[in-house]
């Protein structure tokens, strides 16, 4: 037992004992991949909440044409910038106060489980006024947020078809 405890005791002081060499290099490592990470592309908060415009978008119009489906995707979409936006921009105000959305995207979430479009209307608009909430109170009350009136894509259908073949126009 006492030769074990020898042994392990001599290992560790070896294992301990790093030449000054040794550990420039590792700090030369350790300060280069800092520079690294601060070189890292993030994402900015006006794209991040670009993203997040498209999305509440075409929510809607997935939602006003029943495709439910495409709907449960998008409020998922938005819930995943909501998390980016956390995630990468937690310093600003606006970050911190962007949990305000998540009662309105609940609910949204459950007019598209029932498949009722009144419901799904309703919560959307609650949606869209959180939106607007938020921005009054980060001081971007001028950034107004309203149900769309044009679909964002002119490549995107969002009524639910009959899974037929696409004709391109140009081959007409």
């Amino acid at each position: 037992m006492k030769k074990l405890l020898l042994l392990i005791l001599i290992l560790s002081f070896f294992s301990c004992n790093k030449s000054p060499k040794k550990m420039e290099v590792l700090q030369n490592q350790i300060d280069s991949l800092k520079i690294k990470l601060t070189n890292i592309y993030q994402p900015g908060f006006g794209e991040l909440m670009g993203n997040i415009q498209s999305h509440h978008s075409k929510l809607w119009f997935a939602g006003k044409n029943k495709n439910w489906k495409l709907a449960n995707f998008e409020v998922k979409e938005l819930k995943e910038i909501i998390v980016s936006i956390q995630k990468y921009q937690k310093e600003r105000t606006e970050s911190k106060l962007i949990e305000m959305i998540n009662p309105a995207l609940d609910s949204v979430n459950k007019a598209i489980d029932k498949k009722s479009i009144k419901s799904f209307k309703k919560s959307y608009l609650l949606l869209t006024n959180s939106c607007n909430s938020c921005h009054k109170s980060t001081n971007f009350e001028y950034n107004i947020v309203k149900i769309p009136d044009v679909a964002p894509f002119s490549n995107q259908d969002f009524k639910i078809k009959n899974s037929k073949p696409l004709i391109n126009s140009y081959e007409k």
